[in-house]
């Protein structure tokens, strides 16, 4: 009999309606991993579900990562590779320049902006010398703290009147390196870390019979936010008191030479998170500053230091992953607080120096790093009990079973995982006295695995408030391991030696939703070495969501903002070294608006080991003798001696990373 419209409306009602789950894009992508926080306008998910970075900061241009990593494939580039873009590189000196260049001329302020690069954050030479052709129209200068970097920046000062500050310790051979350049008429100065260098510097310059210009690093009241807050304040590792300042100031006086303090100079971190302690730092500052002027100390620079923040992601627990301020609005705090102080007390504004480097380079570098395999927990949907199942199988068994049963509450799946922690404990310890045999061991640890598996599938979509403690640890089981091709010690040393997040992402599909939660492990034989804590929208930072690996398909990941720091403090944990490297330059005229400038291969296995005193004709003679021992005893044929000897010499030039290509497979005998 037909249903009247009535029941057909009762029973739609009663239906309940699920609805189908919105397709996954790549702004969903995009989101989850927080792109658009750290991303800076230089890194975007493309409709391919293709991580892209855009080298001009803007919508001109973007280079596909894919496409990029399938041209290094082509050429038989070995991974894991550092990507730099050399644009990204450029882009960055000149929205810096420009940003203060708009501040300047909104506030009317009545000096310029000169900006050094410190070249502590990476000394590499091709990095330094586009940093200074960027910023040559601007008149860009640098920054050292060591005599080794005094002795590589020296040569660099071509343009007239181009600026060197030289901070850190500075020995006798240091000082009289830098009086040596003032004299040829080159604008170093050297900035006094604490009085007696002051003293020296007065010493050499007596005997040289010059005048030194000289610079110093004043400890502020003012103290820095975050990870690096102990950089300022009245117990800071460097800087002249205010006592020390002025007595400083007394002896230039007595000497009739006032006008050889050129520069004061503060630094409140490496990474200001907050722009209000930054504006105070400013004032007080220009506050010492406009007070030596007014005693006719005529003092021209103001080095505001370096941290100019960059945003490694919203969200982090730790709270110093973002900035809570812009570029823009960095500049104008700068320039306001000091033309308000100087207006004020009536003094003639100073040159702004910065030193900001972090902000210049840690976005032109990537690295990407093939995953070899994964790890995934939980154990299989069916699961073949022995002949003789001992009791503790029974039990699990049993259990299995009822989390299966769609009836369970999630209080009854809760008790299901104390009850299997339990038998797990007890097996475990049977096993141990030889009570329990390994193969039952191995079906307990294969039924544990597939009933937490089970538990989280049920309890996860339950959204418990507040979220139970077992949910969270079957949660922190149940996570992936992914080994990736790369040393945590080589290639992210601050991840390991600070806490520093750096944002990670799939390179690759982008339009799918990750399925899986993965903790990244590295090649190196340490527990530490593993990426600990993530970039994600997700409440749990210590995951990284993933999508599972699919047979011999390729799974790359992008490590992001890596330019600053990380390629240069490197460790050789384990003797892994650094990676190679492509300098790459964006054209819209070439395929795929890239070419590729310059390639270097990662250190070979025998460059590492020179470094640990291990010299290949030595190694070579130790592995000679052996093979010979083992011919000479019957134990091997000489033929099979010599290509074995040869395999191990072969190997020297070998990177020191993990050949990701898949295994050759033996032909079968017809």
């Amino acid at each position: 009999m037909a249903k009247s419209a009535a029941a057909i409306a009762r029973d739609a009602a009663l239906t309940p309606v699920v609805a189908p789950e919105t397709p996954w894009t790549p702004e969903d992508s995009a989101e989850l991993y927080r792109v658009e926080s750290w991303g800076d306008s230089f890194f975007m998910i493309n409709e391919q579900g293709h991580a892209a970075v855009k080298p001009f900061g803007d919508d001109r241009l973007a280079i596909d990562f894919v496409k990029l990593i399938q041209e290094l494939e082509r050429r038989a580039i070995s991974s894991p590779v550092l990507i730099r873009f050399q644009d990204v590189l450029q882009s960055r000196v000149r929205m810096l320049n420009e940003a203060f260049g708009a501040a300047i001329e909104e506030a009317n302020y009545g000096n310029r902006y000169n900006g050094v690069y410190p070249i502590k954050v990476n000394q590499l030479h091709e990095v330094v010398e586009e940093v200074l052709e960027a910023g040559r129209k601007y008149g860009m200068g640098l920054e050292c703290g060591s005599k080794g970097e005094l002795i590589a920046c020296l040569p660099h000062l071509t343009e007239e009147g181009m600026l060197l500050v030289c901070n850190g310790v500075k020995d006798r051979s240091m000082l009289s390196l830098i009086l040596s350049a003032q004299r040829l008429g080159l604008n170093v100065v050297p900035v006094m870390e604490k009085y007696s260098e002051f003293e020296s510097l007065l010493a050499l310059a007596d005997l040289q019979g010059v005048s030194p210009v000289l610079g110093v690093r004043v400890r502020l009241a003012t103290r820095g936010s975050g990870r690096w807050s102990e950089s300022g304040g009245a117990r800071s590792k460097f800087g002249l008191s205010i006592p020390e300042l002025v007595r400083l100031v007394a002896e230039l006086e007595r000497r009739g030479k006032p006008d050889a303090l050129a520069l004061l100079h503060f630094h409140i971190g490496s990474q200001i998170i907050d722009i209000q302690v930054l504006k105070r730092a400013l004032k007080e500052m220009t506050q010492i500053y406009a007070s030596l002027h007014q005693r006719g100390v005529k003092v021209r620079y103001i080095d505001i230091g370096g941290g100019l923040g960059v945003s490694y992601g919203a969200g982090h627990a730790r709270g110093e992953a973002g900035v809570n301020y812009g570029l823009q609005e960095y500049a104008n705090a700068v320039v306001y607080a000091i033309k308000e102080v100087c207006d004020v007390q009536e003094v003639p504004t100073p040159i702004i120096v910065s030193e900001s480097g972090r902000a210049i380079t840690a976005h032109h570098s990537v690295l990407l790093v093939p995953v070899l395999e994964g790890h995934r927990r939980g154990g299989p949907d069916h699961v073949a009990l022995p002949a003789e199942p001992h009791a503790a199988v029974e039990a699990l068994a049993k259990i299995l079973d009822n989390v299966r049963n769609p009836d369970r509450e999630p209080e009854e799946l809760i008790e299901a995982y104390h009850d299997i922690e339990e038998i797990r404990i007890e097996a475990r310890t049977l096993f141990s006295l030889g009570y329990l045999e390994l193969g039952q061991l191995a079906t307990v640890e294969e039924l544990y695995w597939s009933i937490a598996r089970d538990l989280l599938g049920r309890l996860r979509p339950a959204e418990i408030d507040p979220t139970p403690a077992e949910v969270l640890e079957l949660e922190e089981k149940l996570t992936d391991r992914y080994l990736c091709d790369f040393s945590v010690f080589q290639s992210i040393l601050d991840h390991w030696a600070i806490d520093q997040s750096f944002p990670i992402i799939p390179i690759d599909r982008l339009d799918e939703k990750p399925d899986r939660r993965a903790l990244l492990v590295d090649l190196t034989c340490d527990s530490d070495g593993k990426v600990s804590h993530y970039i994600s929208a997700m409440e749990d930072k210590t995951f990284l969501p993933v999508h599972s690996l699919e047979g011999d398909r390729p799974y790359y990941l992008g490590f992001f903002l890596m330019g600053a720091y990380q390629d240069i403090m490197g460790d050789t944990h384990n003797l892994f070294g650094r990676v190679a490297e492509v300098h790459v330059y964006a054209d819209a005229d070439e395929p795929d608006n890239f070419w590729i400038e310059r390639i270097i291969p990662g250190a070979a296995i025998h460059e590492m080991l020179a470094q640990v005193q291990y010299f290949p004709n030595d190694l070579n003679r130790r592995m000679s003798d052996i093979v010979k021992r083992k011919i000479d005893a019957g134990i091997i044929r000489p033929t099979l001696g010599m290509e074995i000897l040869g395999q191990y010499l072969a190997c020297f030039n070998d990177t020191t990373y993990c050949d990701a290509r898949p295994a050759p497979v033996a032909e079968r005998a017809g």
